[in-house]
């Protein structure tokens, strides 16, 4: 029954973070099959990540310990980088991101399925209690949310943009913002332990932005004056 639990609680949040950002999609919603799609690619892009990690912990041998080339090479480097592949490759060109705030809500499925099998690997092989499960959630599913708010937000901006270079740039800052700020989550916990209350500033900057990443690539759909169309002929 504890097993239970615990694997209950290693599930519930991505889910409930996915859900919450599906209901977020105000004009159009995805359909729901696409969105558990990129769930799904987000599940099995943990393997190939856990397959570059170690190769790569093995090339750079000792200087792979190093805090700061582990956090934003290895760990947060490697994690968004196959995520944006996902996000790019599968979906960008797809007839169903046809508006702003789909590159934010693909990018964050993929976001909590990676997080989802991670949660999953850290209470069957670590044994977790529920209290472990509880920080988890709080921080890393919630962490791996805003990462792909801020990758899916530029992703949308660049599909978007008129103009080649502001389609360039967008889809530059779509992949170095999130290994950025991922890498300095996992730099702060990576570190003394003294460092771990700068991660509280650090997730409330990331939601605080995120909430308005995703009220900015709301008012960019372009079926925002056709549902207002509709109610006023209601």
């Amino acid at each position: 029954m504890l097993l239970f639990s615990v694997l209950t609680a290693a599930i519930a949040p991505g889910l409930s973070l996915l859900t919450y950002f599906y209901l977020k999609d105000r004009y159009d919603a995805e359909p729901l099959h696409m969105v558990i799609r990129m769930f799904f690619f987000g599940l099995l892009i943990v393997f190939p990540v856990m397959f570059l990690q170690r190769g790569l912990m093995l090339f750079l041998g000792d200087l792979g310990n190093q805090p700061f080339l582990h956090a934003s090479v290895v760990s947060a480097g490697i994690e968004e980088i196959l995520k944006w592949l996902v996000l790019f490759f599968v979906i960008y060109h797809h007839t169903e991101f046809d508006e702003p705030y789909d590159g934010i809500l693909y990018a964050v499925a993929i976001s909590l399925g990676f997080a989802t099998v991670e949660n999953l690997l850290y209470a069957w092989a670590g044994n977790a209690s529920m209290s472990f499960m509880l920080y988890r959630a709080l921080l890393p599913v919630s962490g791996h949310a805003m990462f792909g708010v801020i990758m899916g937000y530029y992703m949308g901006r660049a599909k978007f943009s008129d103009k080649k270079n502001l389609q360039r740039k967008f889809l530059v800052m779509s992949i170095l913002l999130p290994i950025f700020w991922h890498g300095l989550y996992d730099l702060i916990l990576g570190v003394e332990q003294a460092w771990y209350w700068f991660i509280v500033p650090v997730m409330l900057i990331l939601w605080y932005g995120g909430m308005g990443k995703v009220y900015r690539a709301n008012n960019r759909s372009p079926f925002r004056f056709v549902k207002r169309e509709e109610e006023v002929n209601l």
